[in-house]
């Protein structure tokens, strides 16, 4: 298998921006939230069993998960955040397995999970974790603009991921995402060297 490098970081704080460059450099990029969106898309893997578990107006007009629906209702109810968990993660973790074992041609796996030390399901998985951190005003700005929600929305989801400080502790590698996208190439570009000898190594 691959050698395998878990990216990880708070909302806004540039996470996919990071994943396609490495993935330019020719990194295998294996998205965990990518392979949510398509388990609760019309006719997806996880729609039967969170119907069964949540109703059918769970779903919006499409057939789809309501995210925005879904959202507020796990964040009013920690019992509800985990039976949609018990659903999904076995399904996106055996997902992201098999991806890791069909990249075996790239030189590594970038395996992008944004709640990587919240949940633990993948230390037996990464060699190496990953952070993309920047300024909390920063990601506060970054998801507005990018999710269209509204400032307390974003700031409710931050406070129920791991505090900034303790994750950039658990940190292997840090990625600083607070200037323009010159210098994030460049600390993009001196990890890639890295985990080539990584993987060198792990081969």
């Amino acid at each position: 298998m691959s050698c395998c490098i878990g990216l990880t970081g708070g909302i806004g704080s540039g996470k996919t921006t990071v994943a396609a460059m490495f993935g330019e450099y020719g990194a295998a990029v294996v998205d965990s939230d990518a392979i949510s969106h398509r388990l609760t898309q019309p006719g997806g893997a996880a729609i039967p069993a969170i119907c069964v578990a949540f109703g059918d107006g769970c779903l919006d007009a499409e057939g789809s998960l309501d995210r925005a629906q879904m959202r507020r209702l796990v964040f009013a109810d920690p019992a509800a955040k985990k039976r949609l968990e018990a659903i999904l993660h076995p399904m996106i973790r055996e997902q992201v397995q098999a991806r890791i074992r069909a990249a075996d041609a790239a030189p590594y796996v970038l395996l992008v999970v944004p709640l990587l030390f919240e949940t633990q399901g993948y230390r037996d998985i990464i060699r190496r974790a990953l952070v993309v951190d920047c300024a909390p005003e920063t990601q506060v700005a970054r998801a507005m603009r990018r999710s269209g929600l509204e400032e307390g929305e974003v700031r409710a989801i931050m406070a129920q991921q791991i505090a900034r400080a303790e994750r950039l502790q658990r940190a292997d590698d840090i990625i600083h995402n607070d200037a323009d996208l010159g210098a994030l190439r460049q600390q993009v570009e001196l990890l890639h060297r890295r985990y080539l000898t990584f993987s060198t190594e792990n081969g």
